[in-house]
């Protein structure tokens, strides 16, 4: 039997609900027909809620305290990540690429470090340049991506900015970017950009897969490509007019959007009152880049319709990928998967952006798989994570890793209804350097329930998602599920036994 291609594609900090095919008033028309040929699996979780362990753990396979990479601004070893999904794929014979944006390595760092992804290293590799990196054969790739910080201007940055720059016109694109045509009300980090989509990160992500899937690959080898968005992650940016395709009036906002810390454990109001250790200057970026104040209810809708039009664009150049790939006739024979490497919480409990506080709308992310073999129209809600999917692309590939692997591959549940999962985990070693609070923390998430402990002062929250899908009632003390929270702590604690000593940053993130 041939072996399949695999393309991922994922975006950063979309939630699992923000889907038309999930109810919500948006606009994603190619996503939801991807999840209408395929499989939906409704409880994928996040290993960390934060990009950078995230994305490392996809690559790798392992929960963030084994791969090392246990908070932003820490480096993923090469040891280890070139024995990740990539390398694995590529020892049994696929030919591997990566497009857009990566972050296994750290761009704001204190001094250079000499990664690719390094602003300070970058300009050390030449134009012509193309990879290997952490097991990818080609690699075509931005930096930051965020363009809270504007695009890195050449000798410095990769591909996408040097190509930003290559037609004397970047300083225009910059001030058409940072232009805010309408008015989103003082939302926070919010504005209709004016720069034209053609130069927008989204559409080149798309445009260099295109390409590549066209002219670039080898026919005689199958693939495995990993498509990394940028978006719908803040600053709320979307470009017109995809900045205005969702009315602010008629979007969905949260039923409970106001910030509670009655019954809470004590880190959900110290994180966002405390003061950032480090670096001061980086302190600062911490303090106004990832934390939001609470806004009003007219703020908050234009936040969100933003991001809606963020993720629509996004759509949109999925649709040109999903397009190219039939027309070069690789449709039949290719496994498609869509993942985001976090949430957002987007308002709920009165909160935006990501951060220790697990509630679902950050804990939960996208994940839909269609290709040959996998059932159509199917809905899995057996609690899986995106650590599922080396051991996964491993299964159908008929490859061999290279490493541990903390996941299991999804395809029993894909193909067979009998198959199950008893929980997923998520874990995260905060470094005061982003709070100003240390923490240890461990999340736990069945079907039913929702644990999360700070193994250093015990303190934890629980909840009962059937009864309490708003996570509204911490049950961590509560006597009558005392024996709830003994066998979750006990599978919390069946984590294997690997876990490296805490890193060093390099950076900030």
């Amino acid at each position: 039997m041939k072996r399949p291609n695999i393309l991922l594609i994922s975006g950063d900090q979309h939630r699992a609900d923000c889907f038309g095919f999930e109810g919500r008033n948006i606009k994603t028309p190619h996503l939801d027909q991807l999840a209408a040929g395929g499989t939906h699996f409704s409880n994928c979780i996040t290993p960390t809620v934060v990009c950078q362990p995230a994305r490392a753990s996809i690559l790798t396979g392992q929960l963030c305290r084994t791969h090392g990479v246990h908070d932003n601004g820490i480096d993923l070893d090469p040891a280890i990540g070139e024995k990740g999904f990539a390398g694995a794929m590529a020892a049994s014979g696929y030919e591997t690429a990566f497009f857009g944006k990566a972050h296994f390595s750290t761009f704001h760092t204190f001094e250079a470090t000499g990664t690719p992804e390094c602003l300070k290293s970058s300009a050390s590799y030449a134009d012509d340049w193309n990879g290997p990196y952490m097991g990818f054969k080609h690699v075509e790739m931005m930096l930051v991506g965020h363009n809270w910080f504007l695009p890195e201007k050449p000798p410095a940055g990769q591909h996408y900015e040097r190509w930003f720059y290559a037609d004397g016109k970047g300083d225009e694109k910059n001030a058409l970017y940072r232009e805010n045509a309408g008015d989103t009300k003082d939302a926070a980090q919010t504005w209709h950009s004016k720069l034209p989509p053609a130069w927008h990160n989204s559409t080149w992500t798309a445009d260099r897969t295109i390409e590549w899937l066209k002219h670039g690959r080898d026919d005689d080898e199958p693939f495995c490509a990993w498509v990394s968005f940028p978006d719908p992650h803040h600053p709320f940016d979307a470009p017109e007019p995809w900045s205005r395709l969702h009315d602010p009036a008629e979007v969905d906002l949260p039923e409970d959007r106001t910030r509670d810390f009655e019954g809470k454990p004590w880190w959900h109001e110290a994180v966002l009152t405390s003061e950032p250790t480090g670096d001061k200057k980086g302190a600062e970026i911490r303090k106004s880049y990832s934390r939001i104040p609470l806004q009003s209810d007219e703020q908050l809708r234009e936040i969100i319709a933003n991001t809606y039009g963020q993720i629509a664009l996004m759509d949109h150049n999925i649709g040109r990928i999903l397009i190219a790939l039939e027309e070069a006739g690789l449709d039949e024979n290719t496994i498609v998967i869509y993942i985001s490497d976090h949430g957002d919480w987007l308002g709920d409990h009165g909160l935006l952006l990501k951060g220790p506080m697990h509630y679902e709308g950050l804990l939960r992310v996208p994940m839909i798989i269609k290709g040959p073999g996998v059932p159509v129209g199917k809905k899995v809600d057996e609690p899986v994570s995106t650590l599922d999917l080396g051991p996964t692309f491993f299964d159908y590939g008929r490859a061999e890793e290279l490493q541990t692997q903390h996941g299991q591959s999804l395809r029993p549940l894909i193909e067979t209804d009998s198959a199950t999962r008893k929980f997923a985990l998520n874990e995260w070693e905060l470094l005061p350097t982003r709070a100003g609070v240390p923490l240890s923390l461990r999340t736990i998430r069945t079907k039913q329930h929702k644990m999360t402990v700070d193994y250093k002062s015990g303190a934890g929250e629980l909840y009962d998602l059937y009864a309490d899908p708003g996570e509204k009632v911490n049950l961590f003390d509560a006597p009558s599920h005392a024996n709830v929270q003994a066998g979750l702590m006990d599978g919390l604690n069946s984590r294997p036994d690997d876990i490296r000593p805490n890193q060093a940053q390099v950076g900030m993130a």
